[in-house]
């Protein structure tokens, strides 16, 4: 392959960007600059024509999505932090040059667990980055770096997770190039174009959470937006759910109880009623903004996420907009299960009327 070809320019770029810019944001805990080289070398003629792409964690290469990716050309560029040691309940990430921060805001965390993920694709140093989502940890990042993040339906790419709660995800620049993900990694997966207006119900606090007024007042309006583009039309069908962190706690430590269980199943209930009627549920991403290094205090990051690992609902994060502290803020979007190519169908829809941005200095 002559050294002119795509392949090779796009991961120099995308390796020239990250050795300049990393060791401020430390979204990185290795950069493969050989081994990427000589993969965008042999990517000519394959689908992705060498893409480069960031995979999440010291196991990330190994994952069933990179390895289809890499089949299809893409070029893992290296690999993205997760919490550090000592810090596995926190929602940072331990990169190579430090702890990783939040691009928009650099004393504030920029969620996890995905973290470097989110902030290699807020900075533009790749548009895709592989995660996985337990409790919403390709969400919560994808909402507090204004990127795009989704959490695949359950089952539907392996996991290597045995209690079922963790599934393969992805955050990219754009609910567009998220579909590029699927469309490698999921052999059977077809774009679908929603009919617009979407019916949908917007829930605030999923009948339950305690919500940051200006986090909810950020996604009110983006949902406003919505309907008077003519992207959705909002029920009034309001959304109770009971508070699943009881049930999600037993489910991850596997000491599920009677009540837990009868919890669970109650919850499942609720949302098969609500998806037989409704096909689009709008919600924050989190209650809070993205928080400080020193932690989330008593606050649960995951309050409007976990329900759906648990239920196995596909759902996704698009940036809705910011706070008036400059804080990112996502809208959380749920289908159906098995619906993911409909999900992205309504994200596309969707950023046609919130556009996401990038962080000023990395523009």
């Amino acid at each position: 392959m002559a050294e002119n070809d795509p392949a090779v320019p796009a991961a120099e770029t995308a390796l020239a960007r990250i050795d300049r810019l990393d060791p401020e944001l430390s979204a990185f805990t290795e950069v493969w600059h050989e081994e990427a080289r000589a993969r965008a070398r042999t990517a000519t003629g394959l689908p992705l024509a060498g893409l480069p792409f960031a995979v999440k964690g010291p196991a990330g290469l190994r994952s069933y999505a990179a390895r289809r990716l890499i089949a299809a050309g893409g070029v893992p560029v290296g690999a993205t932090s997760v919490p550090g040691p000592g810090t596995d309940w926190q929602t940072w990430g331990e990169g190579a040059h430090g702890r990783t921060v939040n691009p928009w805001r650099a004393d504030r965390t920029p969620g996890g667990s995905s973290a470097g993920s989110a902030v290699a694709v807020a900075a533009g140093m790749v548009e895709l980055a592989t995660g996985s989502d337990g409790a919403g940890s390709v969400r919560i990042p994808a909402a507090w770096c204004g990127v795009f993040g989704l959490r695949t339906t359950t089952g539907l790419l392996p996991s290597p997770d045995r209690t079922g709660l963790a599934s393969p995800g992805v955050l990219a620049s754009s609910a567009a190039r998220a579909e590029t993900y699927l469309l490698h990694v999921l052999d059977t997966y077809a774009p679908r174009p929603p009919g617009l207006p979407v019916p949908a119900v917007f829930s605030p606090d999923l009948g339950f959470a305690s919500v940051d007024p200006e986090v909810a007042a950020v996604v009110r309006s983006a949902v406003d937006r919505l309907v008077a583009a003519g992207v959705v039309r909002l029920a009034p069908r309001p959304l109770g759910l009971s508070d699943p962190v009881e049930v999600w706690t037993a489910v991850r430590r596997r000491a599920v109880t009677a009540a837990t269980r009868a919890l669970r199943a109650a919850n499942d209930r609720v949302l098969d009623a609500f998806f037989a009627r409704t096909p689009l549920l709008l919600s924050p991403v989190t209650p809070n903004r993205p928080h400080g290094h020193e932690g989330p205090g008593e606050v649960f990051s995951t309050a409007l996420t976990w329900a759906f690992n648990l239920s196995g609902h596909p759902a996704a994060s698009v940036p809705a907009g910011f706070t008036p502290d400059g804080c990112p803020v996502g809208l959380q979007l749920v289908t159906d299960r098995g619906s993911d190519a409909e999900l992205l169908g309504v994200a596309r829809a969707v950023e046609r009327v919130l556009p996401p941005s990038r962080p000023p200095r990395f523009s």
